[in-house]
């Protein structure tokens, strides 16, 4: 059965300096220390991460995808990539150099990758101009946003430009968390990935129901990470509160948030089965596909084992959730894309 991974980071093999050119640091470096592994450091000299050669070697990523039956892989950056801190100028700069890459990774393959890019959202005119170029150029299904940009929560009038260009290009839209809130106050224990990152996502999804987004835009395609975050274990709270105090949450959109369920995807990565079979309570199987985060430890390792796991969910649900849904948000059919997987990868080998 098919499975396409909506959710999978990819860099450069090398990043350039950014700091010697604009003058200025906070940037992501890559230090090959050893064969296959590399520090992203910032510039600062701060350890980020460690990474193997599965985040920049498309035949790296092939070979594990094989392993595990993905037939298809979302590219996106890695979220820190975002760099929506920077001049608007840089901003674009860097944006043009990892979409230029992902580019190049999907036209060696594109059977077996799809292109997502990211924008410079601090600057929504950059960020249009670049989103135009993903799709009309570069042949993308859509692009990757942060959960908010810098003091914009994705409500903000500020981009909301860039979302109305997004469904008029027919852009999917992926949005991952990052620059955690109250990251500060929780360096020990791993807390902002854990705790962190399922508030930002329900932050994302809550501006947008909230702001008004979807009500304005009804043909937007968008996904956000990791099985909709704090937002799907919370709907009651957050419908409660809609009803309790719309003085408070209905000033912008008077719709009951509830109502937006099913009107955008979720990832499924959840890492427990019980959550999952949630999940399609709450989504159901039209808007759940297959995420795993890869190549990250906070993925889940065997691609699709979490949905498989389910016994009582029917062949028809389970190839919707494996790539019916994926394909669905990212605009595609089953025909775009090879299912011979090892010709595909014999092909690229050679």
């Amino acid at each position: 059965m098919q499975k396409i991974d909506v959710h999978t980071h990819i860099l450069p093999r090398d990043l350039p300096n950014l700091k010697q050119r604009f003058g200025y640091g906070g940037f992501i470096t890559l230090e090959h220390h050893k064969p296959c592994c590399a520090r992203m450091i910032r510039d600062d000299g701060k350890f980020f991460r460690e990474i193997e050669s599965n985040c920049w070697d498309p035949l790296t990523r092939l070979t594990e995808s094989d392993k595990h039956g993905v037939s298809v892989q979302v590219l996106s950056t890695v979220p820190v990539m975002f760099n929506y801190w920077t001049k608007a100028e840089h901003g674009m700069y860097l944006s043009q150099f990892l979409n230029d890459h992902i580019a190049e990774v999907v036209r060696s393959n594109p059977h077996r990758f799809v292109g997502l890019g990211t924008l410079p959202m601090q600057s929504p005119q950059h960020a249009i101009k670049e989103l135009e170029r993903c799709m009309r150029d570069l042949n993308f299904a859509g692009i990757q946003i942060g959960s908010h940009v810098n003091d914009w929560n994705l409500n903000d009038d500020n981009l909301f430009p860039i979302f109305q260009a997004a469904e008029e290009l027919g852009a999917a839209i992926f949005v991952h968390p990052w620059d955690m809130m109250g990251e500060a106050k929780m360096q020990r224990y791993w807390l902002p990935w854990l705790v962190g990152m399922p508030a930002e996502v329900s932050l994302a999804i809550c501006s947008m129901i909230f702001g008004g987004i979807f009500e304005r835009l009804p043909k937007l395609r968008v996904c956000f990470a990791h099985g909709g975050g704090a937002f799907t274990g919370t709907i009651g709270r957050i419908e409660h509160g809609f009803e309790m105090r719309p003085d408070l949450c209905a000033i912008d959109n008077k719709a009951n948030p509830r109502s937006y369920l099913g009107k955008f995807y979720v990832d499924s990565l959840v890492h427990d089965t019980q959550m999952l079979k949630y999940l399609l309570e709450i989504y159901g199987e039209n808007n759940i596909a297959l995420g795993t985060d890869y190549p990250f430890p906070l993925g889940e390792e065997e691609p699709g084992r979490l949905i498989e796991s389910l016994p009582e969910i029917s062949e028809k649900t389970r190839k919707r959730l494996l790539s019916g849904t994926a394909l669905q948000w990212l605009g595609k059919t089953e025909k775009d894309f090879a299912l011979d997987t090892e010709l595909v990868t014999k092909n690229v080998q050679h």
